[in-house]
C-alpha cells in the first residue's frame, strides 16, 4: 500500500535521505529503527506530506504523492492517515475529549453535536474512561500517550503513523502501548510505521522491522531475522553494542539531528 523509491531529502547542509527504498503491506505493522538523527522521523513526514522529498517517489494506494502540490489535495490525501507525535503534542488549552476530536472537523463530516460521543468512543479503545474534561496537566506521561493515540485514530484511518510511541514511558506503560498498538492494529485493520529506538517495543509491534543508516535502508526483515542478522552495522544496533562499525560516525548524528530540527 505505500511504497517509497530512491527518497531523498537534505537539508541546508546535510543530506538525510540519501536514497530510500522502502514498502509497506496491507495491514502490516512496519517497525524503522536506526540512530538518532538517521532520517526515521524525516521519512515518516515525507510520507503523510508534511516534508516534500527533493528525489524519489512515494506511492500511496496507487498514488505518487511527490505529485501532489495543492494545498487541498495534501489536505484530503492526510484524511488517510493518523499521526501519534513524539511527544504526544497535545493543546493544553484544550480539554481531553476537544484534543481527541481536534481534527474531525477537517478530516470528516461528521457533525460537531457528535465530537464528545466519539471522544468517549475513541478513549474507551486506548483504556480511558471519565477523562473526558480533564486537561493535559492533569494526565501523567502515559495518560498523555493514549489520549495523543485516542486522537490518532479518531478519524478511522486507514494507516496510523507513530513517532517515538514509547519514549519518555517507563517499562511497564511502554508495554501497556505496545499492547495498544497491537490491539488497535487488530481491531481497526489499520496498516502502521512505527519509528522506535526501542528494540522490545519494536519486536513486540512489528512484522517486519527496517534499519536506517546513512540515509539508507540497511534491511528489511522479520523481527527473527533481524534478531539473527548477520549485518554487522544492524547487529550492533539492536544488541545495543558500544563497539562496531557504527562507532566511528557517531559525531555525524549530531548536525544531522540539528538540520532534521531547522526543518
Amino acid at each position: 500500500m505505500i511504497e517509497a523509491r530512491g527518497v531523498k531529502k537534505s537539508y541546508p547542509g546535510r543530506p538525510v535521505l540519501r536514497g530510500v527504498d522502502l514498502h509497506v503491506e496491507e495491514g502490516e505493522t512496519l517497525a524503522i529503527i536506526g540512530g538518532s538523527g538517521c532520517g526515521k522521523s524525516t521519512f515518516l513526514k515525507c510520507v503523510i506530506g508534511l516534508v516534500r522529498p527533493d528525489e524519489g517517489t512515494i506511492v500511496v494506494d496507487g498514488m505518487d504523492i511527490t505529485r501532489l502540490h495543492s494545498e487541498t489535495d495534501i489536505a484530503h490525501y492526510r484524511r488517510r492517515f493518523g499521526y501519534l507525535f513524539q511527544e504526544a503534542a497535545l493543546f493544553d488549552s484544550l480539554s481531553v475529549w476537544e484534543n481527541v476530536t481536534f481534527g474531525l472537523r477537517y478530516l470528516t463530516d461528521i457533525p460537531v453535536a457528535h465530537y464528545r460521543g466519539v471522544a468517549k468512543d475513541k478513549l474507551a479503545l486506548v483504556g480511558l474512561k471519565d477523562v473526558e474534561d480533564l486537561r493535559p496537566s492533569e494526565l501523567s506521561g502515559g495518560m498523555k500517550k493514549r489520549v495523543a493515540l485516542a486522537r490518532a485514530i479518531a478519524a478511522e484511518p486507514l494507516y496510523i503513523l507513530y513517532d517515538e510511541p514509547t519514549t519518555g514511558l517507563d517499562p511497564i506503560m511502554s508495554d501497556v502501548i505496545n499492547d495498544l498498538i497491537l490491539d488497535l492494529q487488530k481491531a481497526l485493520k489499520t496498516t502502521a510505521i512505527v519509528v522506535t529506538h526501542d528494540m522490545k517495543s519494536a519486536y513486540k509491534v512489528a512484522s517486519r522491522i527496517a534499519m536506517i543508516h546513512d540515509g539508507r535502508v540497511l534491511a528489511a526483515e522479520s523481527p527473527e531475522a533481524i534478531q539473527k542478522t548477520d549485518n554487522p552495522y544492524v547487529h550492533q544496533f539492536v544488541e545495543g553494542l558500544s563497539q562496531g562499525p557504527i562507532r566511528m560516525k557517531l559525531k555525524e548524528f549530531e548536525p544531522e539531528t540539528a538540520a532534521e530540527a531547522r526543518g
